[in-house]
């Protein structure tokens, strides 16, 4: 108690010394203590409150957040436009995506092409992510048409030969403005796979049958589109090897798992560490990793592209229609299947349909609403960083 009256008593006394002094110089003319409650050390404290600069809202937040249930499921279709179907509808349905194949570019313009991207564009309230697969040799989606360029697009293969690593960069950049001048805005490009031999399916469409020179060509062409502002995709993850074509029949990979920790998953690997945008999942069924499931509906494949690669952003499925997936269904939604293996983005035809099965699916609790807003959020940043929101 008598040390609680001392310290009052003192910091009573100095409140009557500080005042006698400022009376003091107010007597006195001296204005220099008038200052002291403002200057310390000859540095100005200001006397203004201090206020934090307004951040600027998150365009995708403000966005995901305006959506319905069944908006945001729309977000995660990209609609597979093969002849018949109508892609005027899917655009005004608010779809987040569309591929475009060749008979959508044959025998038109440049302009005409552009014109037609326009139109399906502003049918929609959020611009699409407008795709195609422009990879060169065998699957040349654009420049097969003479009209777009004069003639189409040599193979990775054949472009390395002919000038190595340097050509392939300035084959890339020359793809990525052609495409982008139509409105086309993502290449669903490179193929990082690593065929076993000349006679595999996947060969004509691969870079090389080793898988350290098939990295370091995923990894020059991904920088040289990220640079350029065109979305790139890389497939078909966990890696084609030696299948068959999915497009016919199931494709079984006996392989142990070591060959792909050691060889497939390479180029994988360094396309995602040069920010690929996107990685597209085979149908195949990989043993080593899920001897049940196709990979493009394993929850165990999709794991792996999480955490042992490390991918955050857009994982799409290969396209549905195909005929190796169907026997894997059981009469269920395969887009519900491939939304519970952690698929962001489902590339089909039936897309109303699909948008009602996950609905419904997220409706009755087997799909969390939390999982549809993750993926929209990735596809929406994806739109975002190729400014398109």
């Amino acid at each position: 108690m008598k040390k609680g009256k001392f310290a009052l008593l003192s910091i009573f006394s100095i409140i009557i010394v500080f005042a006698i002094a400022v009376g003091a110089a107010y007597f006195l003319g001296d204005s220099s203590l008038s200052d002291m409650s403002e200057t310390t050390n000859d540095e100005t404290i200001s006397t203004e409150p201090v206020t934090e600069a307004p951040t600027e809202p998150d365009k995708t937040e403000i966005l995901l957040n305006s959506m319905t249930l069944e908006e945001k499921v729309a977000q995660m279709m990209m609609v597979s436009c093969h002849e018949g179907v109508n892609i005027e509808a899917a655009s005004s349905y608010g779809v987040g995506a569309i591929c475009l194949y060749s008979h959508s570019f044959e025998e038109k313009s440049a302009d005409e092409v552009k014109a037609m991207i326009e139109s399906y564009q502003s049918l929609n309230y959020v611009p699409m992510l407008v795709s195609t697969d422009e990879e060169g040799g065998t699957v040349v989606r654009v420049s097969s048409n003479p009209q777009l360029r004069a003639t189409p697009f040599l193979s990775p293969m054949e472009l390395f030969t002919q000038g190595g690593m340097d050509i392939v960069k300035s084959d890339t950049l020359e793809k990525a403005q052609l495409l982008l001048s139509l409105g086309v805005n993502v290449n669903l490009a490179p193929v990082c796979d690593v065929p076993l031999d000349e006679t595999n399916y996947i060969y004509d469409r691969c870079f090389s049958l080793n898988a350290d020179e098939t990295a370091q060509y995923a990894d020059a062409v991904v920088s040289v589109m990220k640079q350029n502002g065109i979305g790139s995709c890389l497939k078909h993850f966990p890696g084609y090897g030696g299948s068959v074509d999915t497009h016919e029949s199931m494709a079984y990979d006996d392989r142990e798992y070591s060959a792909f920790e050691n060889g497939d998953f390479k180029p994988f690997k360094a396309g995602i560490n040069a920010g690929a945008d996107c990685v597209l999942v085979t149908h195949n069924i990989v043993n080593c990793i899920d001897p049940l499931m196709p990979a493009s509906l394993s929850l165990p494949v999709h794991n792996e592209l999480r955490n042992k690669l490390s991918f955050n952003g857009v994982i799409i499925t290969d396209d549905l229609v195909m005929e190796g997936i169907q026997q894997f269904t059981d009469g269920n939604s395969a887009a519900v299947l491939a939304v519970k293996a952690g698929n962001d983005m489902i590339i089909c035809e039936d897309y109303s349909s699909s948008v009602d099965a996950i609905v419904a699916a997220v409706n009755n609790g087997e799909i969390a609403g939390s999982q549809i807003d993750e993926s929209v959020k990735r596809i929406l940043k994806w739109k975002e960083n190729l400014g398109l929101i």
